[in-house]
């Protein structure tokens, strides 16, 4: 491992707001997100496949009695989303290392308010459908961590996941609240308050439209 991915791991360790295997909150937050991280009983929002945390740290200086959960398997996209929460002196933005199949092991049931989906890997293949974030597994898992009403967002540039989330969520009988097929022509981009991952500005540069639908259970 290099010297540079060894320095961001180092200070990942030392900031009390990402949680992570080896820190002794790791093991014990399922359900005490509110008490032992946030010291508030505000709603918690969770950013799935968070990368830098552009939605997690974005979100946070919009809606300062929410709490912002990125989650993600890398440390060091989230490392890059650490700067923000240091530079920006946010306290109500964290993060979660791990893979995102695991959630229930780190969140009550209900403990959720809302989650958020931007642009995840697509998984094109048709042997990899199981993986896809709108796959019944793991609509059957948001289910569990959001409390009753739970909002769930989600935002791709790639037409046939977005097409199958469709397909699956009113195959799922799932009560979609809004679908658009062009979001930067629909009055819904004012819920994006402005905020563009690396990847969408990349994707909208080479002229793909950006999708985005919005569902409760």
């Amino acid at each position: 491992m290099g010297r540079q991915k060894l320095k961001k791991f180092a200070e990942n360790e030392s900031r009390n707001y990402i949680v992570e295997p080896g820190k002794p909150l790791f093991e014990n937050i399922k359900g005490n997100w509110r008490k032992d991280v946030f010291k508030n009983n505000n709603p918690i929002v969770l950013e799935l496949a968070c990368g830098r945390g552009e939605y997690t740290t974005g979100l946070a200086q919009v809606y300062p009695n929410k709490n912002f959960i990125g989650v993600d398997i890398k440390g060091d996209r989230i490392w890059k989303g650490g700067n923000v929460v240091d530079e920006k002196g946010l306290t109500n933005a964290a993060f979660l290392r791990i893979h995102i199949q695991n959630l229930e092991q780190y969140f009550e049931a209900g403990e959720v308010d809302e989650i958020w989906i931007i642009h995840p890997d697509p998984r094109p293949k048709d042997r990899d459908a199981k993986r896809r974030m709108t796959h019944p597994r793991f609509l059957k898992m948001y289910k569990n961590l959001l409390k009753e009403g739970g909002l769930v967002r989600f935002k791709t540039d790639s037409k046939p996941l977005f097409e199958y989330s469709v397909e699956t969520l009113v195959a799922e009988k799932i009560q979609l609240e809004a679908v658009t097929f062009d979001l930067y022509e629909s009055d819904l981009l004012e819920e994006h308050h402005g905020i563009v991952t690396r990847y969408e500005k990349q994707f909208t540069e080479l002229g793909h439209d950006v999708h985005y639908l919005k569902f409760r259970f």
